[in-house]
């Protein structure tokens, strides 16, 4: 709108349900007036003319109609999805997994769609990636680390997922294997023949907190198991069994440590320098966490490559209890400061631990600021000095 050569005098809505919702409208017109835009809404009948008092409240009244049909048609898709998930094991979209082709899998079940010619597919095992799959699985199986299977496909030759389905992945380049993808083919639960959604969400997170008008960002967020829909039948041929996947996971959870060595918070920590999760370290007789952004057995080392992050253990674990207050506190804002901190002081770190684990949350470690964030919607943070 700001371009004077722009080849519009007017914005017409059609419908304005699908234009603007909640307080969306209210924030747009003052841009419609400062720069001599004309916003036509159907049930205004014509153009708004922001001198006319009586039509704010009118356009108030659709953006709350329209916030709230938004509402309903999400309950529709997610029902509906789950439905078509666990009822049906239906194959829903999105890339198939690497193992996995599409096959046609017969007319659409809505007879309405069926007529117009629509088919629905599903997975079946792909020649070519599916032996691959199974042969990773066996590998880790046979406790060979994720570095050492990823190096050992890169060395034999065999494309990476992203190399042997480049149309669906053109943003990556296909060059080797690294481990972020083999990870995640040990922790894809669809590999045991049963479909399942819901394993990510998208959070609507404000954009800032101290001014609510700029809206809100679309953050992508991993659910807990807990929250996936799994098909109750067998939805596509299984690449690995239930009990394999089960027994690998169990070794992806439980790292073996030398004796007397114990580290309490393996699997909660993530670099905030590069997303990766931190592992642990034993440096000078006591528990460690690091992070060396990608570079590892797998992968050969870059120059000039950012440094390590590092952070002990007993440097973290004070500042545990007054984290776990916040976690649980839903109101700080209206609790007594002195009332917080005689319930950190009842807590240890040990049951900031058992929670963060039992709620699957992660904590992000700035090296630079020295502060660890949850991985909540709040984002409460602390730091450790």
């Amino acid at each position: 709108m700001a371009d004077p050569d722009r080849r519009f005098d007017a914005v017409i809505i059609g419908s304005s349900e699908r234009a603007f919702y909640g307080h969306q409208f209210a924030t747009m017109a003052p841009l419609f007036e400062h720069y001599g835009v004309g916003a036509w809404v159907p049930e205004l009948g014509g153009v708004v003319d922001p001198q006319i008092g009586g039509q704010e409240e009118p356009m108030i009244l659709l953006g709350i109609l329209s916030k709230r049909e938004i509402a309903r048609a999400r309950i529709r898709v997610r029902s509906a999805m789950t439905v078509q998930t666990r009822d049906q094991g239906r194959y829903l979209g999105g890339r198939p997994p690497y193992g996995y082709r599409l096959v046609d899998a017969g007319p659409h079940p809505n007879r309405a769609l069926a007529r117009r010619g629509l088919r629905i597919q599903r997975l079946d095992i792909a020649p070519y990636c599916g032996p691959t799959l199974s042969w990773i699985f066996t590998q880790r199986l046979a406790r060979h680390s994720i570095a050492r299977i990823a190096r050992a496909l890169s060395d034999a030759g065999i494309r990476c997922p992203s190399a042997a389905d480049p149309g669906r992945n053109r943003h990556r380049n296909g060059q080797r294997w690294v481990l972020p993808t083999v990870r995640a083919i040990l922790a894809n639960p669809r590999y045991t023949s049963h479909q399942v959604w819901n394993g990510q969400r998208t959070d609507h997170d404000l954009i800032d907190a101290a001014n609510t008008t700029l809206g809100h960002r679309d953050v992508m967020r991993w659910n807990t198991p807990a929250d996936w829909v799994i098909s109750a039948q067998l939805a596509h041929p299984a690449l690995v069994s239930e009990a394999a996947f089960i027994a690998v996971q169990h070794l992806h959870a439980v790292r073996e440590t030398a004796p007397g060595r114990t580290y309490l918070l393996a699997g909660l920590l993530r670099c905030g320098a590069c997303g990766r999760r931190m592992e642990s370290h034993w440096a000078r007789h006591r528990p460690a966490y690091r992070c060396r952004h990608g570079h590892t057995s797998a992968t050969r080392p870059m120059p000039g490559r950012t440094p390590n992050a590092y952070v002990r253990e007993d440097q973290i674990l004070p500042h545990l209890p007054a984290l776990l207050v916040r976690l649980t506190h839903h109101d700080p804002d209206g609790a007594e400061p002195m009332a917080l901190i005689a319930s950190a002081a009842t807590l240890s770190s040990a049951d900031a631990v058992a929670h963060l684990r039992s709620e699957a949350i992660s904590l992000i470690y700035d090296p630079v600021a020295r502060s660890l964030t949850a991985d909540t919607p709040r984002a409460e943070r602390i730091t450790i000095g």
